[in-house]
């Protein structure tokens, strides 16, 4: 692995947006040459779109390897993070350039909880991924590594792409951090008291606001960190595309999704790049530009939110610092890190 420039972590590897960033990958012979894949997905005998793309790519000319990383479950976080950590160390794997913390969970009118007891759409989404980044923080490229989040306008009750759900119309959903507990226990627009597709999504969103909020306060302790000062992390909204993301919500949102949005998603996809709805390649495209590119970002560009290939914004309270902070402590707790588990020096 020594002729490698680094490894590319993705996580979620078989979704729609994932496995079209591998496709990308792959499709540039230079590209897949120089980067070794970690490709992670729940269950590796349910892979079969992951399997698919990657049975196109000649084993001598991209080096991979998939695992399974489930989300739901604290342990199998750890136990992936203790892997890599210890190949990278000794030299196995080369050490990680991108971590693409892609996963994402989404129901509608159901609400399921983790076997760790939180609300699913808040660990997947956010509380697996935050542990994730901070243990392989020591199999990071110290001068070039790049943490990029997907995120979503979903995470903003002020963005007017939200209309359509009407999940955040009330002024009581205009807030959506009050405190930790409600999103990490799924008492926060809980199916239990809103039995109705919105409430779904708005934990969906309430995930994406926490991935976002740790973006900021990530950066800021990476910053006073001398050993890691230069690790990037960044923000993508990837926009809506044909994907299995909505395939827990109604009947008619999945067929609308699966079948009406391909058939005018081409035209609306280059007349509006950047639009509400986007070609699934194109987004991938995107991702892997905030990743690797330094000619429009830059080297050290931080805590750059993008919204597909153009500069984006993030709500109001995604940075505001005091809650930002209120998580991160609290997200401590819940996975009860330990010293030992990462190299963040200021990591409390």
């Amino acid at each position: 692995m020594s002729s490698k420039k680094g490894s590319i972590f993705i996580t979620g590897a078989n979704g729609g947006l994932g496995s079209a960033m591998i496709s990308t990958i792959l499709s540039n012979p230079d590209f897949a040459s120089s980067y070794h894949g970690i490709y992670t997905v729940r269950q590796l005998d349910r892979a079969s779109t992951l399997n698919s793309v990657l049975d196109t790519a000649p084993k001598q000319r991209h080096s991979y390897e998939t695992l399974a990383l489930d989300l739901a479950r604290i342990a199998s976080v750890r136990h992936v993070a203790h892997n890599i950590n210890t190949r990278v160390a000794t030299g196995e794997l080369p050490p990680i350039r991108a971590l693409i913390l892609n996963a994402a969970y989404q129901e509608h009118t159901t609400q399921d909880f983790t076997p760790d007891g939180f609300d699913m759409s808040f660990q997947c989404n956010y509380l697996s991924h935050w542990l994730l980044v901070l243990m392989l923080l020591q199999s990071m490229d110290k001068e070039h590594g790049r943490i990029v989040v997907i995120g979503s306008w979903s995470h903003d009750p002020f963005d007017p792409r939200n209309d359509s759900m009407r999940a955040y119309v009330e002024p009581q959903w205009k807030t959506i951090f009050h405190d930790a507990d409600s999103l990490a226990k799924g008492t926060w627009s809980s199916t239990k008291d809103y039995p109705i597709s919105e409430g779904g999504f708005r934990r969906y969103g309430a995930g994406k606001l926490c991935e976002i909020m740790m973006m900021y306060e990530l950066q800021r302790r990476l910053d006073a960190d001398p050993a890691l000062s230069r690790v990037v992390v960044l923000g993508v909204d990837p926009g809506g595309m044909v994907s299995g993301l909505t395939r827990r919500g109604s009947a008619s949102l999945v067929f609308m999704v699966q079948y009406l949005f391909p058939l005018f998603i081409g035209i609306t996809g280059w007349l509006w790049p950047n639009g509400i709805m986007r070609p699934v390649k194109k987004s991938a495209g995107d991702v892997l530009r905030a990743a690797f590119d330094t000619e429009q970002l830059g080297e050290q560009q931080k805590a750059v939110y993008m919204n597909g290939s153009e500069r984006g914004d993030t709500s109001i309270e995604s940075k505001d610092a005091a809650k930002c902070q209120q998580l991160w402590r609290a997200s401590i707790e819940y996975v009860a890190l330990r010293p030992e588990e990462t190299v963040l020096f200021n990591w409390k």
